[in-house]
């Protein structure tokens, strides 16, 4: 344990903190998990690129939150079931930066790229003769470089100020990867202004965002409401529901954890709900969207098809 006035150098990674058995446990149902999130978000990439049908914006979209999906989990579970399966691990300051730069940068991507994918679909429903000439090749990779490059600069920023804090209190983060929360109980230097500017990114980020996909849901709803068929607004409005239970249960989870603030909140609560965010939730997006979308189903068995006729073959 580092001694108040020794900067810390490494950190120990608390985990959980459960009885071996079930540390274990949970070691081989994140695993478990890990792989399906692999598996599926790779299966999703894939099989957009192979099916023509699938050459659409929404897709294409689709296809960049796989790929931060594989990420997002990739920089936390691979050290999740470390930490699980040593109890506790050390882990160095300049690694412990990096991981939290890359999960901000995942975090803000996301945020963004569900914006983007609302207005692919407000641009779909409420301006479908003009859908094809607006959702260009160009506009569409300008949309998505616009959501790198954004959270880009918000990780950068939420990094340095983070990582521009003195932490000696202690180096045993009781946490199950690099966040903010614990990192911050550790410090023994004035935090409050850096606290305002890493909290005022968060905000902007997940305001911003939430604006544009309110916006945009907003003005669909009022396109729905003005078709008179019930069969044609059931179906126009079965495109935007797989997106609305990405959005829901992203942005639920992370509004919690990260515009609450220290309020007296448990530790413990805080890693549960991390754990559905970075784990659960990239494993769930592939799921949402193929079970909800006939596109993706059709697109699936023509795969499948294939392969059984090749096999016969």
């Amino acid at each position: 344990m580092a001694e108040n006035g020794t900067v810390t150098t490494d950190f120990i990674l608390m985990g959980f903190q459960l009885r071996a058995e079930l540390q274990m446990g949970l070691f081989f149902v994140f695993l478990i998990v890990y792989l399906i999130t692999m598996v599926g978000n790779l299966g999703m990439i894939v099989l957009i690129q192979c099916d023509l049908h699938l050459q659409t914006p929404m897709y294409f979209f689709l296809s960049h939150l796989s790929l931060l999906d594989i990420c997002y989990s990739s920089v936390i579970v691979p050290q999740l079931l470390e930490s699980l399966g040593t109890d506790k691990m050390v882990i160095s300051y300049e690694r412990c930066a990096t991981q939290f730069f890359f999960f901000t940068f995942c975090a803000s991507t996301e945020c963004f790229l569900l914006a983007v994918m609302a207005y692919d679909r407000y641009v779909a429903v409420c301006n479908p003769l003009l859908y094809a000439t607006t959702m260009t090749p160009q506009t569409r990779l300008g949309l998505v470089s616009g959501a790198y490059a954004g959270a880009m600069v918000n990780s950068v920023i939420r990094t340095g100020c983070t990582f521009s804090i003195s932490f000696c209190k202690s180096n045993h983060l009781d946490f199950f990867f690099c966040d903010l929360p614990p990192l911050l109980k550790l410090a023994c230097s004035e935090t409050r202004p850096r606290e305002r500017v890493i909290y005022l990114l968060a905000f902007l980020v997940i305001t911003t965002s939430i604006s544009v996909i309110l916006i945009s849901y907003l003005f669909i709803i009022q396109a729905i409401l003005k078709i008179h068929s019930a069969g044609s607004k059931a179906k126009t409005f079965s495109t935007c529901a797989s997106h609305m239970t990405a959005v829901a249960l992203f942005f639920g989870t992370l509004i919690f954890i990260y515009l609450k603030g220290n309020m007296g909140k448990s530790l413990m609560e805080d890693k549960i709900v991390s754990v559905f965010y970075t784990v659960v939730i990239p494993m769930l997006n592939p799921m949402i969207y193929s079970l909800r979308n006939k596109e993706v189903k059709e697109a699936l068995k023509k795969v499948l098809n294939r392969m059984r006729v090749s096999q016969v073959e």
